[in-house]
């Protein structure tokens, strides 16, 4: 496989708390995402908050439930989908991808989407993997990207 791992910088977002939304459906593949993604956190001089759900599916309402709190800048939502006999996978797949999206875009909340879609585990375990796709810190990267085009145009203000 060719190397995919994210080369971008880190975006600096100091004093930015983010909440990891994680589905430990895959316990392995949950566990080097939250390693991926604390990393970057670390690197960004943000903070970083956990929260487990059932699977991905239930992602988009634990975002929406925690984003009434207002004490989050962003949100890293990490799953695992891995295709199998039933029509199963296209449901979670696609409300998961939708349910972000709509969050992202009607209720401006910076998410970073780190559920991955594959057709075995593993797929899973090199995409999750911080040292060959680090999806964790990659969708990460993205949540603290939108979270400082945020601030941009709000003035700095959360």
């Amino acid at each position: 496989m060719k190397d995919v791992t994210d080369k971008s910088p880190v975006p600096k977002v100091p004093g930015a708390k983010l909440l990891l939304v994680v589905s430990p459906y895959y316990r392995g593949v949950a566990d080097m995402m939250q390693r991926g993604a604390e990393a970057v956190t670390e690197q960004a001089e943000a903070t970083l908050d956990r929260i487990f759900v059932p699977g991905a599916f239930e992602i988009p309402a634990a975002i929406a439930h925690a984003s009434k709190a207002n004490i989050y800048d962003g949100f890293v939502a990490l799953g695992c989908v891995v295709r199998g006999e039933t029509s199963h996978y296209d449901y979670v797949c696609g409300e998961s991808a939708r349910g972000l999206m709509n969050l992202s875009t009607f209720d401006r909340l910076a998410i970073g989407y780190g559920i991955l879609t594959v057709e075995n585990l593993e797929q899973a375990e090199v995409r999750a993997d911080p040292a060959r796709g680090d999806k964790g810190g990659e969708s990460t990267k993205a949540a603290l990207a939108m979270v400082a085009i945020k601030r941009r145009f709000a003035g700095g203000l959360r």
